[in-house]
């Protein structure tokens, strides 16, 4: 579905006229792809190009070289049209669901505007988006009555959901998940995660996961990729990775990961 082919992408250094710097190289060569009915881990510290790589295959940024198809069609050569009716395709959900929800805009006109947006693809009537924001609502756990209320009236989980249930509006086949539960409290955290993992097996959604929690990768992704200063250093089965780890940012990350242990109830006094 989804092919990165020797992405790379280097930014100008900034500064006034007669500023010296260099380049920045936010992605060297990164190969990845994501099949139908995946969900593909990116995995990476901060400042690892990950965001960057995001915004390439969103197409908010240009790639400096190669090559990124979305079912066969070439990002690079489409049509502002051609890449407008790709965009109901392709969605996100952002990392922070109180900053990604717009505070003046109803939950109906949250999850109705990609339906708007998107009409002559959609072909949806006013009632028919209606109708169709109370469906996602209930698909993410929330209900009719939500449909009026406002982003402040939500918690951080709800907010999720909505976030979720906006990304769902278009019917999409790809959906960028970037980093959706780090800004959530760890028991809403499962939460959310066990609602991507529903979402992903009723719908026949594709996933591609950008985290830097290793513990949720491996909960919910088929397969990790790695990658360490804009290039991919290890990618395959997740189980494979976490098991026998090839490379050394791998060891090392792993090494860091926190161990989860289960401690049994003590014995009911007599």
């Amino acid at each position: 579905m989804l092919v990165l082919d020797r992405v790379s992408k280097v930014f100008p250094a900034q500064g006034g006229l007669f500023a010296r710097g260099s380049s920045v190289v936010a992605l060297k060569e990164v190969s990845l792809s994501v099949g139908k009915g995946e969900c593909v881990g990116l995995v990476g510290e901060s400042g690892s190009g990950k965001t960057t790589l995001t915004r390439c295959i969103l197409h908010l940024d240009a790639p400096t070289s190669g090559r990124i198809l979305f079912e066969g069609q070439d990002l690079a050569h489409l049509s502002a049209a051609a890449l407008r009716a790709l965009r109901a395709r392709v969605q996100i959900v952002f990392q922070d669901p109180y900053a990604s929800l717009n505070p003046r805009m109803s939950v109906h006109d949250i999850v109705t505007e990609p339906m708007l947006i998107h009409k002559d693809v959609l072909g949806l009537g006013a009632r028919q988006r209606t109708d169709r924001a109370a469906e996602l609502l209930a698909l993410v756990g929330l209900g009719p009555q939500h449909l009026h209320r406002y982003p402040h009236e939500f918690s951080g989980g709800q907010r999720q959901r909505i976030g979720i249930a906006r990304a769902l509006a278009t019917n999409p086949h790809l959906i960028l998940l970037d980093e959706p539960t780090s800004a959530l409290d760890v028991s809403v955290q499962a939460q959310v995660l066990n609602l991507l993992v529903d979402l992903q097996a009723r719908l026949g959604l594709t996933y591609l996961f950008i985290s830097h929690d290793l513990s949720v990768i491996r909960y919910v992704c088929d397969r990790v990729a790695l990658i360490y200063r804009g290039e991919i250093v290890e990618e395959g089965l997740t189980e494979r990775v976490f098991d026998a780890p090839e490379s050394a940012y791998a060891r090392t990350l792993l090494a860091a990961m926190p161990e989860v242990r289960v401690t049994a109830p003590p014995p009911a006094s007599p």
